[in-house]
């Protein structure tokens, strides 16, 4: 199939709607916004909007309103049960109000057989959907330093690249619908064990007397260094546990990679046993009543492990 318009993607052709302007989408809006396009929000707090609102942004009433309004709906949810309840199934839901030819993009971490299934109704309803989940965090929101896994159709990919790349530094097209949640899924996966063993790290270097900045800035270079660690090992040393993404998160996104491979039944299950450890260490951290700081608070956990 073809892109869903011949002409290119402008300012002055293209309306962008957006729902889920919490820490990520928010900040996403807001680079639509400061690259000059037309952007009408949803928000379920309506307060949340202001920041947007200031910046030239729209305030429609509903879902259905956002896509009545734009020719390209983005949106950045909590959870795969609000992306199905914002998409599906409320009676004024996106897909009651996508015109023929409209394109939903879903930057929330949600599961690859529900990207399937909004794909296809999309399509029974001549409208394109692609899941674009993201990475990056906080700042690589902010400053368009993040990663878009897109799954979908190739040439609808293609044409939504000029602004996948004001949001993202690193768009990578990854197959049909629902590959890009798996991608994130297992970045998740990735993530979860580098948080872990970053914590940990930090907990033995104090142990053994170590300086903690000195031990970071000596280990940072080496094979053990990574983005997260350049991203969130000050951090944690401070214990600024502001979210770039919620600790809650990462459980729903580890137990999605669990979950998955053991419900499967079209092919080998793969035994993830370090996932299904982070994933139990990250439920740690939310059953203490801390979902909704950032994941890299997880050092909190080990520590109490410890006596700390």
């Amino acid at each position: 199939m073809g892109s869903p318009y011949p002409t290119p993607i402008t300012p002055d052709n293209t309306r962008i709607g957006w729902v889920g302007i919490g820490v990520m989408g928010g900040a996403m809006a807001a680079r639509l916004l400061s690259a000059g396009y037309s952007v009408t929000i949803y928000a379920r707090s309506p307060s949340k909007a202001h920041p947007l609102l200031s910046q030239g942004a729209r305030l429609a009433d509903s879902p259905a309103s956002v896509a009545r309004l734009c020719d390209i709906v983005f949106i950045m949810l909590g959870h795969p049960s609000d992306v199905r309840q914002i998409v599906l199934t409320r009676t004024d839901s996106i897909l009651t109000g996508l015109k023929p030819n409209s394109v939903l993009v879903d930057h929330t971490s949600s599961h690859p057989e529900l990207a399937k299934e909004i794909s296809a109704s999309a399509r029974e309803n001549n409208c394109w959907a692609v899941d674009a989940p993201v990475s990056g965090g906080d700042v690589g929101a902010r400053t368009g330093n993040m990663a878009i896994f897109a799954g979908g159709d190739r040439a609808v990919v293609s044409w939504l690249l000029p602004l996948l790349h004001i949001l993202g530094n690193r768009v990578t097209y990854m197959g049909g619908p629902g590959s890009g949640h798996s991608c994130k899924i297992a970045n998740a996966i990735v993530a979860g064990g580098s948080f872990v063993g970053l914590s940990e790290g930090l907990v033995f270097a104090r142990w053994a007397g170590l300086n903690r900045e000195q031990w970071l800035e000596a280990v940072r270079g080496g094979p053990a260094g990574s983005r997260l660690m350049e991203l969130f090992g000050q951090r944690i040393i401070d214990g600024d546990f502001k979210p770039g993404g919620f600790a809650e998160y990462m459980v729903k996104d580890l137990g999605m990679g669990v979950q998955t491979v053991e419900g499967a039944k079209d092919r080998e299950v793969v035994v993830m046993p370090g996932a299904a450890l982070s994933k139990e260490l990250f439920t740690g951290l939310v059953a203490n009543g801390e979902g909704k700081i950032g994941g890299h608070a997880i050092i909190t956990v080990i520590e109490r492990i410890n006596g700390n």
